[in-house]
């Protein structure tokens, strides 16, 4: 299944009903989430391969990836509303690879090892949530042998130098546009745009 094949079956999902802002949640869309999955792929992350959305929200890259004939896909997300939307999701897409989906917090995840993570962390954008894709990061080093992330605009020299405290390295890394609906209250527009960076890492 090309790219564009991909976004055009992830249109349409559905959202969070209830989105709660100090969790961050915006859903991923979907041709970011069809061309990361994509990259993915072209890698030789995916196929054959156990990959974990780590905090899945409403399961957008787990159900890509599972489109992507891998091994096995967990997605792992704290908010049991979300995961609840994530398995109706699944039933509408129908993927070749069915999703093992786990009520977890991302930072103390109850596995061992994956091939691959994938994740659209919280951005730290909220007061008293600063940092929350640090935390993210951290887990996809104690897990993965290798992660694809996505980041705010300006993130590359963070994301880099945590790689390599961790023993890693960053071996791709490219901008992005996320659009993003209208959800909270402090949301002015109907759609805004936002710029993010994606990066590929690999750990040691």
């Amino acid at each position: 299944m090309g790219k564009r094949a991909l976004a055009e079956r992830l249109h349409g999902l559905a959202g969070f009903r209830d989105p709660d802002v100090r969790l961050e949640q915006y859903p991923t869309p979907p041709d970011l989430a069809a061309h990361l999955l994509h990259l993915a792929d072209l890698q030789g992350d995916i196929a054959g391969r156990d990959v974990l959305d780590l905090g899945t929200g409403t399961g957008i890259l787990a159900l890509a990836a599972a489109c992507r004939d891998p091994a096995r896909v967990l997605g792992l997300e704290r908010d049991a509303d979300a995961l609840a939307v994530a398995r109706e999701n699944e039933r509408a897409i129908a993927p070749g690879t069915s999703v093992d989906w786990l009520r977890a917090d991302a930072t103390r995840p109850p596995l061992s090892a994956v091939s691959t993570v994938v994740t659209n962390p919280p951005f730290g954008a909220q007061s008293g949530n600063e940092g929350a894709d640090r935390a993210f990061l951290r887990t996809a080093a104690s897990l993965a042998d290798v992660s694809y992330s996505i980041h705010n605009a300006g993130s590359r020299d963070f994301v880099e130098s945590f790689a390599a405290d961790e023993g890693g390295e960053v071996t791709h890394a490219f901008a992005a546009e996320f659009e993003v609906p209208r959800l909270y209250e402090h949301h002015e527009q109907e759609r805004a745009e936002i710029d993010v960076e994606l990066f590929r890492i690999e750990w040691g």
